[in-house]
């Protein structure tokens, strides 16, 4: 027997229909690429989002069409977001950051039909245009103003296209299992795979995101989320902020600590989201400005783990609340937060910070386990490590045009982290499956070592990898990048460690670089620590 429920499809524009009839008032605020700030409401959000849809569909655009984005954070990202995905094409945000060949690559791949480009990224789109052959408009994200002088065919100005078109439009309808988004992993090994999204997923995943354990975004918030949308949604915030009724706050391409406090000051910030390298630029900002964060209420921090010295700054000398995130593009990409709870709210001083510094516990939607090499479950006992396995709806079942099958015979996707869960949820990432160093037949944590390493004096970046040995198998080599101007010492580096991580974690080197490689979206490239400190030999004694 079936429930007398209303079929009432979950598509992404109903999220723009509700915060427009029930928050309309409430403000999109952006610094724009040209410089000055726009701010207009959900209302006016909306309507430019269907003279979107109107638009594209005027140029051919049908259900299913994939229609790319290369764009900072901006109202007129937003616009084109919506507009694409109400009219039942899907919406392919490309990352600027990675290599040409793979941007080549990815646009290929999706066929994308037409691109919206921001002024920043025209020129690196008119090196590789010859090579797109499925492109057949380029729209530039501004005014007749500012449009610049390019090579790029068919390229029109976005508020000259769109102003042929009216907001005389409803948008399409179709299942909520249709696709939406199409994201690109940014893998360092093969090329990167394409997560294809459906409205039933993101707007599950909104609704996730819109948990108080999350992000709990109310309608009396203000939110500037830092974090792209070009990486997996922007963590759906960009879902879940009108989706709640909160303003939301687009910092557009200022990334640096300066543009930053700017906003969360005049735009009284309450929350935020952004990866451990923004914050990093805040916290200098603020301290070589002896500036401090009257408005800010709480911080979701995610895309690498976040060390010990920015929670305790963020929490004891700023008064905000850090939230340690922990996700995947596969995963939409929210997987779990640090947030506390009933039983572990009453923890104090350094028993806090360590629960902090784990990724967290998954929120409803999210189920997880860790399991042995041979799929057997391990037990949660915070110590125990693993291959860390996901499940939900808002959780990749496959890759875009890609035959591989990702999932277990029980749905279980293998995210290729090696972790631990302990009794009350919380899931803290030990290594990378291929990261993982193994010494003496037992799991040493590169992440870890480099996390506790960050904190010493003088000491930038730390990645850690494993290099043969011959008794132990592998033993840690720390790369370490000197702060400037800084002259720390392999000594003074393990000086520090001594006695914060395992003794038998200890580096058996150091080797000082001056610059560490990193992937697109800012992660440490071992594969090619690997190759230049392929032929290392362990000095003995």
């Amino acid at each position: 027997m079936l429930g007398l429920m209303q079929d009432y499809q979950l598509t992404v524009q109903t999220i723009l229909d509700h915060a427009a009839l029930n928050h309309g008032e409430r403000e999109m605020v952006t610094r724009s690429i040209e410089g000055p700030i726009r701010r207009y409401n959900y209302r006016d959000l909306r309507t430019r989002a269907l003279r979107v849809a109107k638009a594209l569909q005027k140029e051919g655009v049908v259900l299913g069409d994939r229609v790319a984005t290369m764009a900072w954070n901006t109202d007129r990202h937003v616009e084109t977001w919506y507009g694409v995905m109400g009219l039942g094409a899907i919406c392919h945000t490309i990352n600027p950051r990675l290599f040409v060949e793979q941007l080549v690559y990815i646009i290929n791949h999706a066929e994308d039909k037409i691109l919206f480009v921001d002024l920043t990224f025209v020129p690196l789109i008119e090196a590789i245009a010859t090579k797109l052959p499925t492109i057949q408009k380029y729209i530039i994200l501004t005014s007749d103003s500012y449009m610049p002088q390019t090579t790029l065919p068919n390229a029109v100005a976005y508020e000259t296209w769109l102003a042929g078109t009216d907001a005389d439009f409803e948008w399409a309808r179709f299942d909520e299992n249709t696709a939406a988004g199409l994201c690109y992993t940014s893998g360092t090994t093969g090329n990167p795979k394409g997560v294809l999204y459906s409205h039933r997923s993101n707007v599950l995943h909104s609704l996730m995101c819109s948990q108080n354990d999350v992000i709990g975004a109310k309608s009396v918030d203000n939110v500037l989320p830092i974090v792209p949308m070009f990486h997996a949604n922007a963590w759906a915030i960009t879902f879940a902020i009108p989706a709640n009724g909160a303003s939301m706050i687009m910092p557009g391409a200022g990334m640096d600590g300066k543009s930053i406090y700017e906003l969360l000051d005049s735009e009284k910030v309450n929350v935020s989201a952004a990866v451990p390298t923004v914050w990093l630029g805040l916290l200098q900002y603020l301290t070589e400005n002896d500036l401090k964060l009257p408005y800010l209420d709480r911080v979701l921090i995610g895309g690498a783990a976040v060390p010990r010295m920015m929670i305790e700054s963020f929490e004891n000398t700023y008064d905000v609340e850090v939230i340690h995130g922990w996700g995947m593009t596969e995963m939409s990409p929210i997987g779990t937060t640090g947030k506390l709870k009933y039983a572990t709210e009453h923890l104090q001083g350094e028993d806090r910070i360590k629960l902090k510094l784990r990724q967290g516990r998954p929120p409803y939607l999210v189920e997880m386990k860790i399991v042995d090499d041979e799929g057997t479950e391990l037990p949660r006992d915070g110590e125990t490590s693993g291959h860390l396995l996901v499940r939900g709806p808002a959780i990749s079942s496959g890759y875009y045009k890609h035959d591989e099958n990702i999932l277990d015979e029980d749905g279980w996707f293998n995210t290729g982290d090696i972790a631990n869960i302990d009794e009350l949820g919380y899931m803290q990432i030990t290594d990378r499956d291929k990261d993982v160093i193994k010494s003496g037949g037992e799991w040493i944590s590169s992440i870890e070592i480099e996390n506790t390493a960050v904190g010493c004096e003088g000491v930038a970046e730390a990645a850690v990898i494993g290099v043969a040995h011959p008794k132990w198998t592998e033993r840690p080599l720390l790369i370490i990048v000197r702060k400037p101007g800084a002259e720390v010492s392999a000594e003074e580096v393990l000086a520090y460690l001594e006695g914060k991580i395992a003794k038998w974690w200890m580096p058996e080197a150091i080797e000082f670089v001056d610059e560490i490689p990193h992937t697109a979206t800012g992660k440490i490239q071992k594969m090619e620590l690997r190759k230049k400190f392929g032929g290392y030999q362990f000095k003995e004694g």
